[in-house]
């Protein structure tokens, strides 16, 4: 995939075929071997480094940023001095696995880089004239070619979102989990279109139901007719949908029962999205026996003078907190609520789908807890949120 963006694209291309030692890493691009004077007016080699903008999988879009990074030492003049014209911060960083950097450097032509090849070329020269001064024979046109030996990425392109925002070391918190969303119902869908755009290693689809119309109303995305026409699975429709961005989704057509809940076994995380809640108590304590942490969801909704009130819980469950489980997790169908009834409102069910993969988040470090609650109530009427069972 590397290897085709380069040759795609007419900048990129023109810096792999002119010799520099180019290579791609998530959303980096990197030119090694770039020769330079450190201040002791000793003649290294570093690796320069910008964030990559696309406009798809093949090719580049103009850069946004004229900023780059730099690893090794501060490149400095012939007599030992740095090279101040381009200085903008000194701080060693690690941008992504495998990728640390130690400085960045501005240097922005009035009307910004055209492209890549002028932006990458532009630093190079700066950096590198010192010590070609010296020696006149030194060269960063190395052409040696970079095999693309990294591990394979879960998405069919690039994550460039996670670079411009410098995150990438914060989202492979999450990589490699096994990610199980249980119910593709209203908030499970839309607890999938966030898992999805995650580092997370697999993501498994559990439920035995048709995509019908009125999911179409409470779902994420726009469905067409002929979509509808083809009386999809809910696990396959959502398959099609998400396997367009990225790989390893599972689908199992199965509703979870005592006879096949040990496919279960061996998950990082599982997230319980059914409104049936007297099969929920035998997956929560297979789940807590097998030490696999989850959240359930709910939704509780009620008619009242012609408009709706209700609540949205997001309920947390781990080996290190479970004593609250039963008291916040209602284990009895609720003829009575409007919900059970099969009425389902898109935002709130993609409301309690976005308190819950927040929740998950905090879970393995991505945001910051302070408070580490297992229970939260969003009192729709009031706007209020209640967060409660804290864990010691």
């Amino acid at each position: 995939m590397l290897q085709q963006l380069i040759s795609h694209s007419q900048d990129l291309r023109k810096i792999r075929d002119e010799g520099y030692e180019v290579e791609i890493i998530g959303g980096y691009l990197l030119i090694h071997q770039i020769p330079y004077i450190n201040h002791l007016k000793e003649i290294k080699r570093g690796v320069l480094v910008s964030t990559l903008d696309l406009l798809n999988n093949q090719e580049t879009a103009k850069p946004k940023t004229h900023v780059v990074f730099f690893k090794g030492e501060f490149p400095c003049h012939k007599d030992g001095s740095e090279i101040q014209g381009i200085k903008h911060q000194s701080l060693t960083k690690r941008l992504i696995d495998g990728l640390e950097i130690n400085h960045s450097f501005s240097n922005k032509p009035p009307s910004g880089y055209k492209d890549y090849f002028e932006k990458m070329t532009r630093y190079i020269d700066i950096i590198s004239h010192p010590a070609k001064s010296i020696d006149q024979l030194l060269s960063e046109k190395t052409f040696k070619v970079y095999e693309d030996n990294r591990e394979e990425a879960v998405f069919h392109f690039i994550d460039t979102n996670s670079s411009r925002a410098s995150i990438d070391q914060i989202n492979s918190k999450l990589k490699g989990q096994k990610v199980g969303i249980i119910g593709l119902g209203g908030t499970g869908a839309y607890i999938l279109d966030q898992v999805a755009k995650t580092h997370v290693q697999e993501i498994h689809l559990f439920d035995g139901d048709d995509y019908l119309m009125h999911n179409t109303f409470r779902s994420p995305g726009a469905t067409s007719k002929g979509e509808l026409d083809q009386k999809w699975k809910k696990v396959l429709y959502y398959e099609a949908m998400y396997s367009k961005m990225r790989k390893n989704i599972f689908v199992h057509e199965i509703y979870i029962t005592d006879q096949n809940i040990n496919q279960l076994e061996g998950f990082s995380f599982i997230f319980l999205c059914i409104d049936k809640e007297t099969v929920k108590k035998n997956i929560i304590n297979y789940l807590l026996k097998n030490n696999i942490p989850f959240i359930d969801v709910g939704l509780g909704i009620n008619i009242s003078n012609n408009s709706l009130i209700g609540t949205i819980r997001t309920t947390t469950g781990s080996q290190q907190k479970n004593d609250h489980l039963f008291n916040r997790i209602p284990c009895n169908d609720d003829l009575e609520n409007e919900y059970s009834s099969n009425i389902q409102i898109s935002e709130l069910n993609a409301l309690n789908a976005i308190f819950a993969v927040i929740k998950w988040k905090k879970l393995f470090g991505f945001y910051h807890d302070d408070i580490n609650e297992h229970n939260s109530l969003f009192t729709i009427s009031l706007s209020q949120l209640i967060n409660e069972d804290n864990q010691a």
